[in-house]
């Protein structure tokens, strides 16, 4: 079986038959369900493909994913796959006591590299506070995210946070709610032009503090690995960090070793033939600037690609080349690949924006943005350069 057998997408081809088999209880209520490794083997594709499929099984609830242990079937009886998630869906909500807060959270969607702190920060913050947190995924895209805008306040949400979907506008529902002063908070990133409380990392000081770790270790010849930046300002906010990086130390900045056109890891963009299209051009872009010695992934799955374009050309990570980037999963016991990256305090940010957004229905003030330190966390990914490195 090849990623090219059938005109699905392999990740909801797996998807579906592992849901199949947790249905017929194949795998029954608290078995282990089969790893991303497994899968990958199984199937003859990428980690990346059944890692996909993998986290859209935990997020129709119907596995639980336990980090160093596996992904286990949920437990059918309670209804629930996490004892400790306070997340309802919107029938559930409707069940609601008129006399209780209820936030809506719109996100693009979540997964055990990034998302997930945010939710736990956030359900943490609801639990201590007394409310209720009501969950819509817009896969990072617009329209998804005005009907969720749409349909939450229909539904009578009291406040809402949206991690706005990535594109070069913002999506005017947004605008229509920063008009009527609704309370709103926006994580991960700030909107341009709009006068919205935000809650994100510091991602400038972030990039420039990992472009400096790499530049420790005496690379200097940098490819800038990201998707288009399309005035998304996380994007932006962490070029301009590796600029200044650069600056400081005097280097040149050679956008010639950039690539900035990747797509197939945006949520409205994964497919198969994308995630290919985008390894062969990394492995075509390494062969032709051989002076690179050090890849900058500006989020996990893209460091994910990039190591493999790397083995595809029979070179190691990082005996001949570095990569560093943001997020990487836990590791435990062995499981998993430990990437040096910038790891974000999701938690905190998630607790944060839960807080702000109930001061603001309390008619308090809150701060316009706030951004958190991210801190480096070495990994196996990155080592001193080698210059004598072939091609």
């Amino acid at each position: 079986m090849t990623e090219s057998t059938s005109s699905k997408p392999m990740y909801e081809k797996i998807f579906d038959e592992v849901k199949e088999s947790i249905l017929t209880e194949v795998y029954k209520p608290g078995e282990r369900v089969p790893s991303e490794k497994e899968l990958a083997e199984t199937y003859k594709v990428s980690r990346i493909t059944s890692k996909k499929a993998l986290e859209m099984l935990a997020a129709e609830r119907l596995i639980v994913r336990k980090p160093g242990r596996g992904s286990f079937v949920a437990d059918a009886s309670t209804g629930q796959p996490d004892p400790g998630m306070n997340i309802t869906t919107p029938a559930a909500a409707m069940k609601i006591h008129s006399g209780d807060k209820t936030v809506g959270l719109i996100i693009t969607d979540f997964g055990n590299s990034y998302g997930t702190g945010l939710i736990y920060g956030m359900e943490q913050a609801s639990r201590d506070s007394d409310c209720f947190l009501v969950l819509r995924r817009t896969f990072g895209i617009p329209e998804n995210e005005e009907q969720a805008i749409q349909k939450l306040l229909k539904l009578g949400v009291d406040g809402l946070i949206i991690f706005p979907a990535q594109g070069e506008y913002f999506n005017a529902e947004i605008l229509k709610l920063v008009i009527r002063r609704f309370p709103l908070v926006l994580v991960d990133r700030h909107l341009k032009g709009v006068a919205a409380a935000s809650i994100s990392s510091n991602n400038l000081e972030a990039a420039l503090d990992a472009t400096e770790y790499l530049f420790d270790l005496g690379h200097s010849h940098i490819s800038f690995l990201s998707p288009p930046p399309v005035d998304t300002t996380a994007v932006e906010d962490r070029i301009e960090g590796f600029i200044q990086a650069h600056a400081q130390r005097g280097v040149v900045v050679d956008k010639e070793l950039w690539v900035s056109d990747l797509t197939s890891t945006l949520p409205k963009s994964f497919n198969t033939d994308n995630i290919e299209r985008d390894l062969s051009r990394l492995v075509t872009h390494l062969q032709s600037h051989p002076s690179i010695t050090a890849l900058f992934a500006i989020e996990y799955n893209i460091a994910l690609l990039a190591k493999t374009a790397v083995e595809r050309l029979g070179l190691r990570v990082p005996e001949d080349i570095s990569i560093i980037c943001f997020d990487s999963p836990p590791t435990h016991l062995g499981s998993g690949y430990a990437f040096t990256h910038m790891r974000q305090n999701e938690e905190e940010m998630g607790r944060i924006a839960l807080e702000n957004v109930l001061s603001i229905m309390n008619g308090q003030s809150v701060p316009n943005k706030v951004m958190l330190e991210a801190e480096l966390v070495p990994g196996n990914s990155t080592g001193p350069v080698r210059h004598n490195k072939l091609l």
